[in-house]
C-alpha cells in the first residue's frame, strides 16, 4: 500500500492512503537514508509505501519504503551538531512567521532559513504577523525589513493573525498546494492556522513573559487537509536554525542577489571576504546589498551557532 506520512511520533507514523483511510504505520528494522545522517528517517509530507499486519485484532503497518522526494527542509540540531532533522518533506512552499517583536525575529535567523530553503529548493514566502499590534517604530522596522527581502526577491505579506488583515491572501497562495508553516514559538503560527482553517481548533498559547520566549505548543510536524483543496504543515517553534553542513564556495550561491553577481567577481570562486575586485563587496560599499544579509553570511561561513539567537539586525 502506498501512502502519505501525515504525522510522526518519534516511533509511530500516521499515514494516509489514496483511499483517505488512515494507518498508524511504523519502521521495521533500522532506515538508512542515503547521505543524510538525520534524527527522523521519515518526516511528514513523505511518500511511503507499507504492509498491513494485524497483532491483538489491531490492524497497522509496516513501513518498507519511502518514495524519492522532490525537496525537504533540513535543520542542524543545535546541541547536537553532527546530527539533522528533517522538519518535513515534499512541500509546495513554505511560509515562515516573523515578528519583530514578542517575541523578535532577527535577521540572522531569517536568512539562516532562508538559505536553507534555497538549498533544498524549497519556495519561501514571509509573513510579518501581528502587524495589528506595532507601535509607529515598530511599523517602521517592518517596512525596513520587507525593502530588504522584496528587493532580493522574496514575497512579503504583513498579516495580522487575530485581526484578519491579509488572510485571504495567504488563502489564496496556499490552494492547490502543501504548504509548511514555521518560525519561532509565540509568533501566531497556531493562531494563523486557526484563522485560515478555525475547524482545526489547534492549540495557542500566549508567550511566556518570563524570557519572552513563546511556549512550545506544536511538539511534532503535523500534516492537515484543509477544506479549500490545500494541505498544511504546522512544525514545532524553532528557536535556532542551524545551518546544515555546505561547503563554504556554495554558501554564497544561496544568498540569490550574491549569486545574482557572482559572474561579475574577479575570481570564479570568490568568498566575498577579502578577494580583490569582489562584486559583492563593490555592491555592499554601495548599498546595492543589505548589511544585515551579508552579516548573516559572514556568520554562516565562520559556523558562529549562537549568534542567531542575539543578534540584532540594526547596522550598529
Amino acid at each position: 500500500m502506498t501512502g502519505t506520512v501525515y504525522k510522526s511520533t518519534g516511533s509511530w507514523y500516521t499515514v494516509k492512503t489514496m483511499n483517505g483511510r488512515f494507518y498508524e504505520c511504523r519502521i521495521k528494522g533500522r532506515f538508512r537514508l542515503q547521505g543524510i545522517k538525520s534524527t527522523n528517517p521519515i518526516a511528514v509530507g513523505d511518500k511511503v509505501q507499507f504492509e498491513l499486519e494485524t497483532k491483538n485484532n489491531r490492524e497497522t503497518g509496516v513501513i518498507n519504503r519511502i518514495e524519492e522526494r522532490t525537496n525537504y527542509i533540513v535543520r542542524k540540531s543545535v546541541n547536537l551538531s553532527k546530527q539533522t532533522h528533517i522538519i518535513a518533506a515534499n512541500i509546495d512552499q513554505v511560509f515562515l512567521l516573523i515578528t519583530i517583536d514578542n517575541p523578535p525575529t532577527f535577521t540572522s535567523f531569517i536568512d539562516r532559513f532562508l538559505v536553507t530553503a534555497e538549498a533544498y529548493s524549497v519556495k519561501t514566502i514571509l509573513l510579518f504577523n501581528k502587524i495589528d499590534t506595532y507601535n509607529d517604530e515598530a511599523l517602521l522596522e517592518v517596512k525596513y525589513l520587507i525593502n530588504i527581502y522584496r528587493k532580493i526577491g522574496y514575497e512579503c505579506i504583513e498579516i495580522s493573525a487575530k485581526t484578519g488583515q491579509n488572510i485571504d491572501k495567504v488563502k489564496a497562495l496556499m490552494e492547490h498546494k502543501v504548504s509548511m508553516f514555521s518560525g519561532h514559538s509565540g509568533v501566531g503560527k497556531s493562531t494563523l492556522v486557526n484563522a485560515i482553517e478555525p475547524s482545526l481548533d489547534l492549540k495557542t498559547k500566549e508567550i511566556s513573559e518570563q524570557h519572552m520566549q513563546g511556549q512550545h505548543t506544536t511538539t511534532f510536524a503535523e500534516m492537515f487537509d484543509l477544506s479549500f483543496d490545500a494541505k498544511i504543515i504546522d512544525t514545532p517553534g524553532i528557536k535556532g536554525f542551524g545551518v546544515v553542513d555546505m561547503e563554504k564556495e556554495e554558501v554564497g550561491d544561496y544568498f540569490p542577489e550574491f549569486f545574482a553577481l557572482k559572474q561579475d567577481c574577479k575570481f570564479n570562486n570568490c568568498l566575498h571576504l577579502k578577494e580583490p575586485k569582489c562584486a559583492v563587496k563593490l555592491a555592499l560599499e554601495n548599498d546595492e546589498i543589505s548589511y544585515s544579509r551579508y552579516r548573516s553570511y559572514l556568520q554562516i561561513l565562520e559556523g558562529e551557532e549562537e549568534h542567531y539567537r542575539t543578534d540584532n539586525w540594526d547596522n550598529g
